[in-house]
């Protein structure tokens, strides 16, 4: 089996995980924030949040691939992966702690956040809180709905609210599964994911996460962040997403005055950067690019974008 799992794993993503990466830690409001970091110091800066439940290791095998003309580095925000607990979990919490991680980081400019799930939350709180100080946010199938029921929390902290402790790690990793439900034909990324989600402890191997990350304590509506954000703002979505339809792109395009990409990525579900992560590099790349070259229709979401040199 565990032959079977390694030929079948692509060459890309062997490379990816070889490349070096540096971790660091820095603390937070007394709360110890740990980040991994790739690519060279004096690159343009990209900051990448992960999801609920998540960890930064959700995105060791895509950072090389962006850290290749970037200075990438990926947070795990309090609560979740490596870093500590709190007693409580504001988004605002959150946001601070990936704006101290991008200070930490030295960026010669201000960086793009890219942001998946909660952590695309996390990021449009960020671009509202502190637009002044990023480049950009890149927001990647979050749903910001009308009229905003956006605590999704509901029914992953259902899931989530006494995770179970197992024997060995092995009988772990066969119990993790993607929330939402969703297919996802590249095991060996769902397994790896897997495999550093966990932690041992006196009573056997458990998940990393503190249930408590799902407890709603942000008050401001997600629709009120968003529709004032301070930053460029790109908006990344599967095809196939149950938690972000068309309709859901449609409403958080109108938030932010029709003024943002809505990039629809082909065959994806919720958990794009593992089902499709190859297309949702070209799609992040390109989006990248373009904000290289170019500004904003208007100053509103792009204060901090290079301006052309009148003539």
């Amino acid at each position: 089996m565990e032959n079977e799992r390694i030929e079948a794993t692509p060459k890309w993503f062997s490379d990816a995980l070889a490349a070096p990466y540096d971790e660091h830690e820095i603390e937070v409001d007394a709360c110890p924030i740990r980040y991994l970091e790739w690519g060279d110091a004096n690159a343009p800066g990209l900051v990448l949040v992960h999801g609920g439940a998540a960890h930064a290791h959700w995105w060791t095998f895509l950072a090389p691939l962006l850290a290749t003309q970037y200075h990438v580095v990926a947070p795990h925000l309090s609560g979740h992966g490596d870093s500590g607990r709190r007693a409580s979990y504001p988004r605002e919490t959150w946001a601070k702690e990936v704006l101290a991680v991008a200070e930490a980081a030295r960026f010669d400019a201000p960086p793009v956040l890219i942001g998946h799930s909660l952590g695309g939350f996390v990021s449009i709180v960020a671009a509202s809180l502190y637009g002044d100080r990023l480049a950009g946010a890149i927001i990647v199938d979050s749903p910001v709905r009308k009229p905003d029921p956006e605590s999704e929390e509901g029914s992953r902290g259902r899931m989530f609210r006494r995770p179970k402790t197992y024997a060995t790690r092995e009988e772990a990793i066969s119990h993790f599964v993607l929330v939402p439900p969703q297919p996802c034909d590249n095991g060996f990324i769902v397994r790896y994911v897997a495999e550093h989600s966990l932690h041992e402890t006196p009573l056997g191997w458990c998940w990393k996460f503190d249930p408590k990350v799902f407890e709603k304590v942000t008050l401001t509506p997600m629709s009120e962040f968003l529709a004032n954000t301070r930053c460029r703002i790109g908006l990344l979505r599967g095809e196939l997403s149950d938690l972000v339809p068309p309709e859901t792109g449609e409403y958080m395009y109108e938030l932010l005055d029709r003024n943002a990409p809505v990039i629809e990525i082909p065959q994806a579900h919720h958990h794009l950067i593992l089902d499709q992560p190859l297309p949702f590099i070209a799609a992040t790349r390109a989006l990248l690019a373009d904000w290289e070259h170019s500004v904003p229709r208007d100053g509103r979401h792009g204060p901090n974008v290079r301006k052309r040199a009148s003539t």
